[in-house]
């Protein structure tokens, strides 16, 4: 018995990458909407980022990128850019703070950094744009 829950598990490995990229996309698209539209909570002192800071481009590949990610279209390299993105993100602005993302506010880019070069190499799974692209 143990042994057909588990290969009946493992079979729904798939379906749950592609959740897993779901709800990992929508959540990032949400960390980039602040900084573009101030949605659904503004950033501190009310504001968005200014057009073409490095917290704008930011919040663009947050947005844009999670979108494409969300639907699962040119997920490999997209994801690859996001991962790079978030690389960036933590060495840049948490890592000087603290070598401790759970200290230094970089817990989330960690985790997205890792998700994202997990799906470059692994795929969008078969809930995607690219799977029915490729039928």
């Amino acid at each position: 018995m143990t042994t057909k829950i588990s290969s009946k598990w493992a079979a729904a490995a798939p379906r749950l990458q592609s959740l897993l990229r779901i709800v990992a996309a929508a959540m990032f698209v949400l960390a980039g909407t602040p900084k573009l539209f101030g949605f659904p909570v503004p950033m501190p002192g009310g504001v968005t980022a200014k057009a073409f800071s490095q917290l704008w481009v930011g919040g663009v590949l947050e947005v844009f990128g999670g979108a494409l990610l969300l639907l699962g279209l040119f997920t490999r390299p997209v994801a690859f850019l996001l991962a790079g993105e978030m690389a960036v993100a933590f060495f840049q602005f948490h890592f000087p703070k603290s070598f401790w993302p759970t200290v230094n506010g970089g817990v989330a880019a960690v985790l997205y950094c890792f998700i994202w070069l997990y799906f470059s190499a692994a795929g969008p799974g078969p809930w995607s744009l690219d799977a029915r692209r490729r039928r």
